[in-house]
């Protein structure tokens, strides 16, 4: 039976599946890495069928509210062509009318739904391994510090010896950052190091994408072993390699290991430190992380005041102002990032939350509302979730929290989420084995603080308020430095009443209190960094000692 329009969200384009809900496009059955911008793009001209679309349409369709013009529509199609394997001098999917806009070069095909559709959110927990698990917008900016960094040693750095075709090209793949640009990448160098098993640039540059693999394609996390072990090979050659501590560092950092990752990128920066700036604030996020707030903050203006042009720096800058308590300023910051990059995935998560966690709901949801025309990300539908249940409403809830599941199948907290607010919930046995598959990942040395809140949910969900308060207090001594989340998200609103948990915001006060004071009284502090005035009728929040 014919679908009906009105039901249709998977068309067939040619060779490619699109499948809208799922924001996904196969061909053969091969994902294509076409998302965000570059989705919304393509889900619009799927919209308008064969006519053409001027590019005051597209801009108004695609990127409104944002003021964008012709070339950014030329480039973010030029963007598409590339993820699609697209030709613009012979298209196959897109062209261009000159001088009016672009069409698609053949008519969609509405496509029924598949038998198995995406797993909901009861899927097996054995299917899912903890990775990355908490705050995107956090963690991710020092990752994709070290990640662009590594992106440029790749694509820039000379190969020795004189790099053939196979390495040239693994570095200009790696270099794009797309999930199937990487995976040409890993292949090539593959077979670079069958040719030359001790090919520096091949092992490190394998090393670097196959961490990239976990850290930012959602990859499980097999391939961080051989990621360690290709950058330890390059380290029993030569120990004071720079390039290949970062990429040990970065191998640990996306198994969890904070410890080993944070020497490592620490020592890397000692070991190059004009070159290996990516390095400094990779180890500034996860300092931040282990709630060394001052550290983290003075790190990261180093950072900047060594040039480095690292585009998710003013986010984790802020991020470090917002956890000391300098509400006003980090907002500052966070909004202007949001006006000023919409493509920027998490300065459009980061300004949206930061006004949540200062309890201005209906304005955090507006913004929400906003970044949700933008390149989206899972954390996106995480905080849309704890705007439904601070509004009462459940059912959507749950539906933000498997949306964020499906962007992100392999992380664990939406996972989780989904899993507890679905109807019916979760049963014992399903949050027994993942609590036990995060407390595993623990032992084996995930030190992320958020690890343990996590687990504080999951306790939760069990009702063992105890359990989860041991849970909290294990994350506080870990380092977690959010106050104002514990504070303010629905999700920790069983805890309110228990004295352990007043216990626990007070902990992470006097803790707060005492960076913030290392902080003022720093000689490194820029004179300007805090000197953003609040709005009217909000003055700058100080935590209480």
């Amino acid at each position: 039976m014919t679908p009906s329009p009105a039901a249709v969200r998977r068309y067939r384009l040619d060779d490619l599946v699109v499948d809208l809900d799922r924001q996904r496009v196969e061909r053969d059955g091969t994902a294509l890495d076409v998302a965000g911008l570059s989705f919304r793009l393509l889900e619009f001209l799927i919209g308008q069928g064969d006519r053409v679309v001027s590019f005051d349409g597209l801009m108004a369709g695609v990127w409104a509210p944002a003021v964008v013009n012709e070339e950014t529509v030329t480039q973010r199609i030029k963007l598409l062509r590339q993820a699609l394997g697209d030709d613009g001098r012979k298209p196959r999917y897109v062209r261009s009318v000159r001088g009016v806009g672009y069409q698609l070069c053949v008519a969609v095909q509405p496509l029924a739904e598949p038998e198995q559709a995406l797993a909901g959110p009861q899927a097996d927990v054995e299917r899912r391994p903890p990775v990355r698990r908490w705050r995107g917008v956090a963690l991710a900016a020092g990752v994709l510090g070290l990640a662009a960094a590594a992106a440029a040693f790749l694509a820039g750095r000379p190969a020795t010896p004189p790099a053939d075709d196979a390495l040239a090209r693994a570095r200009h793949y790696a270099g794009i950052g797309q999930r199937d640009n990487n995976e040409r990448a890993i292949a090539l160098f593959e077979d670079v190091l069958a040719a030359t098993p001790d090919n520096r640039e091949a092992q490190i540059g394998l090393s670097l994408a196959l961490s990239a693999r976990i850290c930012l394609y959602n990859v499980p996390p097999d391939p961080a072993q051989r990621a360690e072990a290709l950058a330890r090979a390059v380290l029993a050659r030569d120990a004071d390699d720079a390039a290949a501590t970062a990429a040990l560092a970065y191998a640990d950092d996306c198994r969890g290991r904070i410890d080993a990752a944070l020497a490592g990128y620490e020592r890397a920066h000692a070991l190059d430190p004009a070159g290996r700036k990516d390095s400094l604030a990779s180890a500034a996020h996860l300092l931040a992380v282990k709630g060394r707030l001052a550290d983290a903050l003075r790190a990261n203006l180093a950072v900047g005041d060594q040039g480095a042009k690292l585009r998710f720096l003013d986010i984790q800058i802020a991020r470090n102002l917002e956890l000391l308590g300098f509400t006003a300023v980090a907002e500052q910051r966070y909004a202007r990032s949001f006006r000023l990059y919409p493509d920027n995935v998490f300065a459009n998560v980061a300004y949206p939350r930061s006004l949540f966690l200062q309890g201005r709901f209906a304005e955090a949801q507006a913004a929400l509302d906003e970044a949700l025309q933008r390149p989206l990300h899972p954390d996106l539908f995480l905080l849309a979730g704890e705007l439904a249940l601070l509004r009462g409403e459940p059912a959507q809830a749950h539906a933000a929290f498997a949306r964020a599941s499906q962007l992100r199948p392999h992380a664990s907290l939406p996972d989780t989420l989904a899993h507890c607010y679905a109807v019916p919930p979760a049963d014992a046995v399903w949050r027994a084995a993942k609590r036990e598959a995060i407390r595993a990942a623990i032992a084996d040395g995930d030190r992320w603080p958020e690890s343990q809140i996590e687990i504080v949910l999951l306790d939760l969900a069990a009702g063992d308020t105890a359990a989860a308060l041991d849970a909290l207090e294990a994350a506080i001594a870990a380092g977690f430095s959010d106050r104002a989340y514990l504070q303010t998200s629905p999700l920790m609103r069983a805890l309110a009443g228990e004295p352990r948990f007043a216990a626990a915001i007070d902990t992470i006060g006097r803790h707060v209190a005492a960076e913030r004071t290392r902080v003022l009284a720093a000689d490194w502090l820029p004179p300007d960094l805090l000197s953003a005035l609040p709005a009217p009728g909000r003055p700058e929040r100080t935590p209480p000692p």
